[in-house]
Order: structure tokens, then sequence, then C-alpha cells
């Protein structure tokens, strides 16, 4: 049986920031693999598309801007910074981008797999119209 210590530390340790960072909080069982892959999975697809762009507009982040790239090699300090300018589409580059080869279950990379190609078809739509050469 699962304690509500164990429930908590999952919760706390299976965030991007902490695998990027090394600090996984909790212990690498089966059921943190399940859970973590189904967070990471409510992350992309079509659905992160819109939660990506709904939280960028909550925050009044700019859609794209050329002149800010996408940061590289984040630790979970410079990740959570608020100081530097980003933009919703950088945070595909950032981290969208990496979490279908951070899965950690099968079934996870599986569904993973799909939801990523559509992540790539759609920035590379966004750019295109973005150009003006779509």
């Amino acid at each position: 049986p699962y304690t509500y210590v164990w429930v908590i530390r999952v919760i706390r340790g299976l965030g991007f920031k902490n695998e990027v960072s090394n600090k996984l909080n909790a212990e690498p069982t089966l059921e943190f693999a399940v859970v973590q892959d189904a967070d990471r999975l409510d992350a992309i697809g079509a659905i992160g598309v819109a939660r990506c762009f709904t939280y960028g507009g909550s925050k009044n982040s700019a859609l794209h801007d050329p002149n800010v790239l996408p940061r590289d090699n984040l630790s979970k300090e410079k990740y959570m910074s608020k100081e530097e300018k980003q933009t919703s589409i950088n945070h595909f580059h950032e981290k969208l981008f990496k979490l279908k080869d951070m899965m950690k279950t099968e079934a996870g990379k599986k569904r993973a797999e799909k939801r990523h190609k559509f992540m790539e078809n759609f920035v590379a739509e966004f750019y295109e119209e973005w150009s003006g050469r779509a």
C-alpha cells in the first residue's frame, strides 16, 4: 500500500525541472515511471500545444520573437528563471520536444511518438506562416 508520504514524494519528484537537474525526489519505481509518463503525455500533443499557448498568454509572453533564441542546457535554476524574456515557441525547444526521449515506460514512449510528431509538424507550420512562406 502507498502512503501519503510516498504520493507526495512522487508528485514533488516527477517534474521536468527535477530531472534536468538530476534531483529526483522519489525512487524510480514502476509506479513513479507511470505517473511521470502520464504527466509528460499531458504536456505534449494537441492538448500540450493548447496548454503552452494558454500559459504563455496568461504570462503575457510573446508567441515568437526571432531575436529571442531558445536556451540550451538549462539547469533547474535557469529553467525556472523569470529574468529572461522567453516566448511560447521557445518552450517547445527548451522542454516539450525533449519529453519524448525522457519517457520511462514502453507505453509512454509509444504514445509520445505520435504526440511528438504532431508538435514537430505544428511548429514547422508555425515557422512557415510566421515567415510568410505559407
